[in-house]
């Protein structure tokens, strides 16, 4: 039996559904800053549920984003909120992964800056975040290039640091610029995990042999969308472009986290759409299995 460490699920769509208001650009960051202590609550839940990692609400704030909102000057306060907001949660065995998304934009490759550009940007927030996380996710990285940069940037920290890929969800052998998986590989020797996130449970089935070539700890945590569709690709996107599948339950959900189990994977957990029921529903089931959450 195997020791599997349980991620938590999504942060910006559960905000996004316990406000119950309208989504913005700014997505989880426009919550946060109405709805201080909410993501202090989603944590809480997550880790009720039996995650053993809390996630940051770290994910969208970069400068590019602020500044498009015309709220650049907020850069530190917003880290040090979310990064207060996952402490105030924080619990004994428990560990905090500081999130950091993709420049610009989220599943699209050909936006991504040029390593002189991306680098210092990423830099900037590793650094700055570093100090109150016990290791880094980076995010729905899309491309070769973006693994590079972000890899770079987030191993000058000293922490570990985990890659999170995200797939063509046709064919989860391929990263959503096209490049296989495992092109990654030389420029991710840094990296102390690979993980496949925020595409289907189908594509990260797929998906997820390639990464065990790679002989790191790897895993998965994919989406509930139907699909990225064509207007969340658009400029400024929000989230009410994305459609939540119907059929991905806890319990359908959780047959997919096994079967990446059974691939080998160690660390397994939920983005977009999958919610505290989700990761209840695949604690149990891992435990039932024989396995040890860690």
């Amino acid at each position: 039996m195997s020791q599997i460490t349980l991620l938590d699920g999504g942060m910006g769509q559960e905000l996004v559904h316990r406000a119950g208001d309208n989504p913005t650009p700014l997505w989880s960051t426009q919550v946060m800053i109405d709805r201080p202590g909410l993501v202090t609550e989603i944590h809480n839940d997550y880790y009720d549920a039996g995650a053993t990692i809390a996630t940051t609400n770290t994910y969208a704030i970069h400068r590019d984003r602020l500044r498009a909102a015309g709220i650049e000057e907020q850069f530190t306060a917003l880290h040090a909120a979310a990064l207060r907001e996952a402490q105030q949660a924080h619990r004994q065995n428990t560990r905090i992964a500081g999130s950091i998304g993709p420049l610009v934009a989220s599943y699209r490759p050909e936006t991504h800056p040029s390593d002189d550009i991306a680098i210092p940007f990423y830099q900037e927030i590793a650094d700055y975040i570093a100090p109150s996380c016990d290791l880094l996710i980076c995010e729905t990285v899309a491309s070769v290039a973006h693994a590079r940069a972000i890899v770079t940037a987030a191993h000058r920290t000293g922490l570990p640091v985990w890659l999170a890929l995200t797939v063509d969800d046709q064919d989860g052998t391929k990263l959503r610029s096209g490049e296989p998986i495992a092109d990654v590989f030389a420029v991710a020797e840094d990296a102390a995990a690979l993980l496949l996130n925020c595409s289907s449970p189908e594509a990260v089935g797929q998906g997820l042999p390639e990464l065990a070539k790679s002989r790191k700890p790897f895993g998965g945590y994919a989406n509930g969308f139907t699909k990225i569709s064509a207007g969340f690709l658009e400029k400024n996107p929000t989230v009410d472009a994305l459609t939540q599948r119907l059929d991905m339950g806890p319990d359908a959900y959780t047959k997919h986290v096994m079967a990446w189990i059974d691939q080998g994977a160690t660390i397994v957990g939920g983005c977009c759409e999958v919610g505290p029921a989700h990761i209840a529903a695949m604690a149990q089931a891992i435990r039932a299995a024989g396995h040890d959450i860690v």
